[in-house]
């Protein structure tokens, strides 16, 4: 259960077949920041201990879509990951946000802070990198 003095939070999640990057919001709800990457079943299980501890508010998804903007077997793969977030969690919302060019932002931003070449496209790393740019363009779209 969450801590009654402190804000529930919000969690962006970036999720591949291998992997899947979180990114938490700090307790004002302003500013993503990484959380790590995990194996799916490990990300579960690590979303479910935020919200224990914690409590989340929504979670929001990277929702992949197609270069015309169309869903396929990328969003089919994500959609099964989310059905298994809501059998975990329970009622928690999941917002599902176009996350087209995210990754490219994600290695710009890394590049931006000094991260040196080989680190930058660390492929765990882009991905945690990714859930945060998903979740920050959620953050600023509620202000």
């Amino acid at each position: 259960m969450a801590a009654l003095d402190s804000p529930s939070r919000i969690v962006g999640a970036d999720v591949g077949t291998k992997r899947v990057g979180l990114a938490t919001s700090d307790p004002l709800r302003l500013f993503a920041q990484v959380e790590g990457t995990y194996p799916p079943d490990e990300a579960l299980d690590t979303i479910a201990s935020l919200n224990d501890e914690e409590g989340i508010e929504v979670i929001v998804v990277g929702w992949p879509l197609t270069e015309a903007g169309e869903e396929g077997e990328a969003t089919e793969m994500v959609e099964g990951f989310v059905e298994r977030l809501c059998e975990t969690l329970g009622p928690v919302p999941v917002e599902r946000r176009d996350e087209r060019y995210t990754s490219e932002m994600a290695k710009d931003l890394l590049r931006r802070a000094g991260v040196s070449q080989p680190g930058r496209y660390d492929k765990g790393r882009v991905d945690a990198a990714a859930a945060a740019v998903i979740l920050q363009d959620y953050l600023d779209s509620r202000s």
